[in-house]
């Protein structure tokens, strides 16, 4: 039910606000400012979420929880897609979900709503020796040489 009141309400808000815009200062200025959040949005997207990569990739190196650097990755994907979608409701939705005080608070919001049953990192098997690590495998090795075969005849630009 919630979701098909946002998708009615939504657009109409849009029309709305173009129409309100558009007659307060233009049709090409109201396309041009809906043009210029387009561009600006995309370049905001995505140097923040390169930053969001980057956070991922180090709480997966330090073995920590990457619960929050998943979600602000969602939300800075879900600000570019409100971004790219023209109307003047949706970029202020995704400029807003493009700072990191209002993704901290949607995410403060959504983790009191959910509910993680479990959660691990790395090997739990309980058969494992205390001494023994999962991320080493014993072996032996010898370097093997291929013969090189020539697959064509010297040029005559070659020959000195």
């Amino acid at each position: 039910m919630w979701l098909l009141l946002i998708f009615v309400a939504v657009p109409l808000i849009e029309i709305a606000l173009f129409i309100q815009v558009g007659g307060l200062i233009g049709l090409w200025p109201t396309l041009g400012i809906v043009l210029l959040t387009a561009i600006a949005g995309t370049w905001l997207v995505r140097t923040q979420g390169v930053m969001a990569i980057g956070n991922l990739q180090r709480s997966f190196s330090e073995l920590n929880d990457p619960t929050e650097p998943l979600a602000h990755g969602a939300m800075i994907l879900i600000a570019g897609a409100l971004l790219l979608t023209p109307g003047f409701f949706t970029d202020s939705v995704g400029f807003a979900l493009l700072m990191p005080p209002v993704r901290m608070a949607v995410f403060g919001y959504l983790r009191k709503r959910v509910s993680v049953k479990s959660f691990s990192m790395g090997a739990t098997s309980q058969t494992q020796r205390p001494s023994a690590r999962a991320d080493i495998i014993d072996g032996e090795f010898s370097e093997v040489e291929t013969p090189k075969k020539p697959t064509h005849q010297p040029s005559e630009w070659t020959k000195h």
